[in-house]
């Protein structure tokens, strides 16, 4: 396999995460155009803690996924009061501020002999510890596809367990949950916090992967990718963002035919498919067939 393989491979299994992260959201009945600041704060987080404190690359992912659901619960407290666009809009907001702070955040230390840390618009280099601990790229690659089949094992077993049909029953009808006896506020917290630490896994990844990152890397058009994968792909199932994120770095990016027409080809196929399947190629109606074709 040669590299340019590798790295298409290795970034769609980095933006799976976060495709995931706005697919759980969805799940929930929310639309957050906010997941990029979330995978920033995981990518700045882990890359500090390895680059900056010595820490080893799983502590600090544990690490980075805490702060990231830490930081999503309080975006959640006061936002998840707004329901449909203005919840968008609030998660777009509290994105771009969160990006903002980024280019104002100045922390760096002398490790090494090198002053190592985030220099705000100068972006944070510095992250080399795969390159230290003589990880190859098909190594890389290998760890960040068996943590994506861990999340995705979760999601597939929550799917088919009673929080599943719980967290489907807050999606489709609020109010009918609550009457139910189901504290929805409390639910989409949870929800929240655990679509912020999943950014955040893949935030951690995708600095150690790149060995640099910088404040542009977190903007808005990252967040409306990861949303549109969700959809495009389906709400059905987990594997629904995955197939998203597939046509889009996979086929589109992957390929190189669509280079400088990508953006307009994905979002001309997100509008046809929006259109045409408004939950998605793998959508609920689609995966109860496929569970009755091969079960």
């Amino acid at each position: 396999m040669d590299d340019y393989a590798i790295g298409v491979l290795t970034n769609v299994g980095l933006i799976s995460f976060l495709a995931l992260s706005a697919y759980l959201l969805l799940v929930a009945g929310e639309m957050s155009f906010g997941q990029q600041a979330f995978f920033g704060v995981g990518a700045y987080a882990g890359g500090m803690l390895t680059a900056m404190y010595g820490w080893p690359l799983p502590l600090a992912a544990l690490g980075a996924m805490a702060l990231g659901a830490l930081a999503q619960f309080l975006v959640g407290l006061p936002t998840l009061r707004l329901r449909g666009l203005y919840f968008a809009m609030a998660t777009l907001a509290a994105a771009e501020m969160m990006r903002i702070l980024f280019e104002l955040f100045h922390f760096q230390r002398v490790v090494a002999g090198e002053v190592i840390g985030p220099d705000g618009t100068q972006g944070f280099r510095g992250i080399r510890w795969i390159f230290e601990q003589g990880i190859e790229p098909q190594g890389y690659l290998a760890i960040v596809y068996a943590l994506l089949a861990l999340v995705l094992a979760a999601f597939l077993f929550v799917e088919r367990s009673r929080l599943g049909a719980t967290l489907r029953a807050v999606g489709e009808d609020p109010a009918l949950a609550a009457a139910l006896g189901v504290d929805v506020n409390r639910v989409k917290l949870g929800v929240a916090a655990a679509a912020g630490a999943l950014a955040a896994l893949g935030g951690v990844l995708f600095a150690h992967h790149n060995s640099y990152i910088e404040p542009r890397n977190f903007d808005i058009m990252l967040g409306v990718h990861s949303l549109a994968y969700a959809l495009i792909g389906g709400l059905g199932t987990a594997l629904g963002p995955l197939v998203g994120v597939v046509l889009d770095i996979g086929a589109l990016e992957g390929s190189r035919v669509f280079q400088g027409y990508r953006m307009i080809v994905f979002g001309g196929l997100v509008a046809l498919l929006l259109a045409w399947r408004p939950r998605g190629l793998l959508d609920e109606r689609v995966v109860q067939w496929l569970r009755r074709r091969f079960t």
